[in-house]
Formats: C-alpha cells, structure tokens, sequence
C-alpha cells in the first residue's frame, strides 16, 4: 500500500512566546521555535503502522520553504520511507483552497492508495485535507481515530457527539484526516535523525507541479486574515470563604441575583 502524509511546520506551542507581528493580522514568527504539527505526527505513525502490517511505503509531503525539510526528516526518521518539498515563493500566502491545489497537483504525479493528514494545523481552520479530496473526486472521512485496512477498502472510526463511535467502510483511494489519540507515534532517536541527515529530498516548485498559478499565493487568496488579537482579561474569580454550607448558600444566592437559578 502506498501512503502519502501530509505535514506541516508549526510553531511549537511549547517552547515560545507568543506576540503579534506589526500588523496585527499574524503571529511574529521570526524568533519562533518550529516543529511537525502534532496532528500531522499520529498521522505518520498511523500510515508507518498500517505499512508494517499490510506492506508498501509512506511518503511525507510538505508545502513550505527550506526551513521545512526539517519536519520532513524527523518524519523519516521516525519511519516514513521518502520525503517531499513543495517549496516556491509563489506559494507564499496560499490560503486553504492554495495548498490543498498544491498538493492535489503532487497526488496526481504519484499512486497513492491512502492520503493522510492532521484533522487540523495550526490556523485550525481543518479544511485542507476535505477541499483536497473534493479536489481529487476521493472519498474522505474527517476526525479519524481508528483505521483497519481491508482489500480495496478501510474502515475507519469516527469519536461523534456524546462520545459514541461511527463505523464506516470508505473504498480506496481517499483522503483521511486523522485525530489525535488514534496512536501513540514512536519516538525518535539521535540514531534515526543521523540515518536520514543526507538523504536527498526531491524540491517541488510551482511550474514542477504544473499548479493553476490562479489558485494560488497572497494575490490569489481567496480567505485572508485581517485582524488578530489577544482577547481583553475579564474580572477575576471571586474566592468564596467560609464552611461548606456558608460557601453553598453564598453560591446560590450570587446565582439568583445573576439570573442563574
């Protein structure tokens, strides 16, 4: 079975300060630490487990500039067989339907079975993965977190509201977007890192891929964020004191005169 993964470089949550760029529409990203999308990593592993069962090879795919390789290489070395770059300035600013054009267009030079990807990155917006299956006139199933491969078909599990669980059959090919907690993605060793190091990644530019130059880009865009910001601080919490059946009754009375009871 051959697999394809979409990642993404994200900044790391973890590591940085967040502030907002002059503007006001972005975060400033010039002093940002960067690492894989977190959805996008159970994603690889999920494509990694299902080759170690059934056979094939998973290839991660990234739209970005140099700096993105990186993710691509911690990918492979965490067991992913081959990387991708799609890398061009004219890529810069591509909204939603831009990317999910500039993928669409390096699915159609290979044969994949399976097209994976993170549920969402780190705008949150979680539409890449369903505007590339329309795109691609595939089957697609979103929030995955539970994949069996069958012959010619998957079924995959979807978590739906009041934490039932929706089974459904999908024919190959189609696109996933994967939840996290479907897996528990390996860890990656000094060992696996250095394996990768010089193994050459295959760079992507717009006219490579043949893209529609109309569909993608800030010019082209056809979603743009205008304005960014930290909300206002509300009030902050009252403590209530006193015995237990003191703080009960001062409850229930701040929930009268506030409509709430």
């Amino acid at each position: 079975m051959e697999i394809l993964v979409c990642v993404k470089r994200v900044p790391d949550t973890a590591e940085n300060e967040f502030e907002l760029n002059s503007v006001g529409n972005d975060l400033d990203r010039d002093d940002l630490v960067f690492s894989v999308n977190e959805w996008d990593n159970y994603a690889v592993e999920e494509a990694i487990q299902i080759v170690d069962n059934v056979g094939g090879s998973v290839t991660v795919v990234t739209v970005g500039d140099d700096e993105s390789e990186e993710v691509l290489r911690r990918e492979m070395a965490m067991g992913a067989n081959n990387g991708v770059l799609l890398s061009d300035d004219a890529f810069e600013g591509s909204d939603g339907k831009g990317i999910a054009s500039i993928l669409k267009a390096e699915v159609e030079k290979g044969s994949y079975d399976l097209i994976l990807a993170g549920a969402q990155a780190d705008e949150g917006a979680g539409q890449v993965a369903g505007m590339l299956a329309a795109m691609l006139d595939l089957p697609y199933a979103s929030l995955v977190n539970k994949v069996e491969v069958g012959e010619g078909k998957v079924t995959v599990g979807r978590e739906i509201e009041g934490g039932n669980q929706e089974m459904n059959e999908i024919d190959l090919p189609c696109v996933l977007s994967i939840q996290t907690g479907i897996n528990e993605p390996r860890y990656v060793g000094i060992r696996g890192i250095r394996k990768v190091a010089k193994v050459e990644i295959p760079v992507r530019s717009a006219s490579d891929l043949g893209v529609d130059a109309a569909v993608i880009g800030d010019a082209n865009a056809k979603v743009k964020r205008v304005d960014y910001f930290v909300p206002d601080l509300g009030e902050g919490a009252e403590m209530l004191e006193g015995s237990t059946d003191e703080i009960i009754a001062t409850l229930i009375e701040k929930l009268k005169s506030k409509g709430g009871l």
